[in-house]
């Protein structure tokens, strides 16, 4: 089980969501959570999870397998139809864009320079 704390690094927290999982470009977008902000949205995710996950329809994190790792299309649906249940500045939503382009590169929410940016 993943846990943060105050002595929990970012890295540490994308090194925790990452066991098992073998796709480099979700390992990508989970390292540049881990390294911003120390894990800002890495922690918003897991310590957010039950809201975060009854806005989306379904979990933002993956604890179907051994070890949980972020669930990249429930980030990029949340973005999609519920970004006001983010409440994040502009800049912080365009990391979490960037992050979530580096998996789903076709995603509506997350194509960079999309109209009305």
């Amino acid at each position: 089980m993943t846990v943060t704390s105050e002595s929990t690094t970012g890295d540490q927290l994308a090194d925790s969501l990452l066991q098992g999982v073998g796709n480099e470009q979700m390992r990508a977008a989970t390292r540049l959570l881990g390294a911003h902000r120390d894990g800002y949205w890495l922690r918003r995710l897991l310590e957010e999870e039950a809201e975060l996950a009854a806005a989306a329809d379904r979990p933002v994190v993956d604890r179907s397998g051994m070890h949980p790792s972020v669930d990249w299309d429930a980030v990029g649906l949340l973005m999609l139809s519920r970004p006001g249940a983010l409440k994040c500045s502009r800049s912080e939503m365009a990391v979490l864009e960037v992050a979530a382009s580096l998996v789903t590169p076709l995603r509506g929410a997350a194509r960079l320079g999309r109209p009305g940016s």
